[in-house]
């Protein structure tokens, strides 16, 4: 009988896949929003918008639902990415749009689920930054931003809630290597960037009770760059 419960946002894109197929092939319960119906054999899915105070309740309501499998870890994978130009040249609507789509649904999501979590005893958030946070590159402030933002709050969550039993670390992925990636840059070396799959076991590790003494932890994920 499963255990476990673990609430994976951006549970349908790229990385989300194979992070969703960790945790089903380690034996979790996992609950996995999106912003229709569908159907699908593995996750929960649960129809809900987390950019909204009430999605993301909606989100953590399906992962508490099942008592057998109580909710013990949320993994913050939604996000958004947009190139632009410099500083100068971008528009303040764009470089809140960033901030909006990367930390928003991390915040939401995370301060539904804190009270289950610190009632679990053992309850671990991971949230998915960026090498950009620590390593910028030209013509992505906003997004820059928004991961160093999620960085920070993570950090703040980990000193927050750390003796209250609820641990809080951060990945930092270099370039991802998905389909929709390789189209946006179909000249790239793909050899240089991480796989989806690896990033998904530092993940589970982050998430699962044998990383129990690590928070407030950023971990590089670059791949073989």
């Amino acid at each position: 009988m499963t255990e476990r419960t673990v609430l994976v946002t951006g549970g349908t894109g790229g990385l989300g896949g194979a992070v969703t197929a960790a945790f089903l092939d380690a034996g979790w319960r996992v609950v996995v929003p999106r912003r229709e119906a569908g159907t699908d054999d593995g996750p929960v899915r649960v129809v809900a918008d987390l950019l909204t105070a009430e999605g993301a309740a909606r989100a953590v309501e399906a992962a508490t639902a099942e008592p057998a499998a109580p909710l013990r870890a949320v993994v913050n994978l939604v996000g958004g990415y947009a190139a632009g130009g410099l500083v100068h040249e971008t528009p303040v609507d764009d470089f809140e749009q960033m901030l909006r789509l990367n930390l928003r649904p991390t915040y939401l999501v995370t301060h539904a689920a804190l009270p289950h979590l610190m009632a679990s005893g053992d309850g671990a958030v991971v949230c998915v930054s960026a090498r950009a946070a620590v390593s910028p590159f030209p013509g992505a402030s906003g997004y820059a931003t928004g991961k160093a933002a999620v960085r920070a709050f993570a950090e703040t969550v980990a000193v927050e809630y750390r003796q209250r039993g609820v641990r809080c670390n951060t990945v930092l992925p270099s370039v991802i290597d998905t389909p929709a990636n390789r189209a946006a840059q179909p000249d790239a070396d793909h050899g240089r960037w991480v796989p989806p799959a690896e990033i998904a076991e530092v993940i589970r590790f982050l998430a699962s009770p044998e990383s129990a003494p690590t928070s407030g932890a950023s971990i590089p994920v670059y791949g073989r760059a």
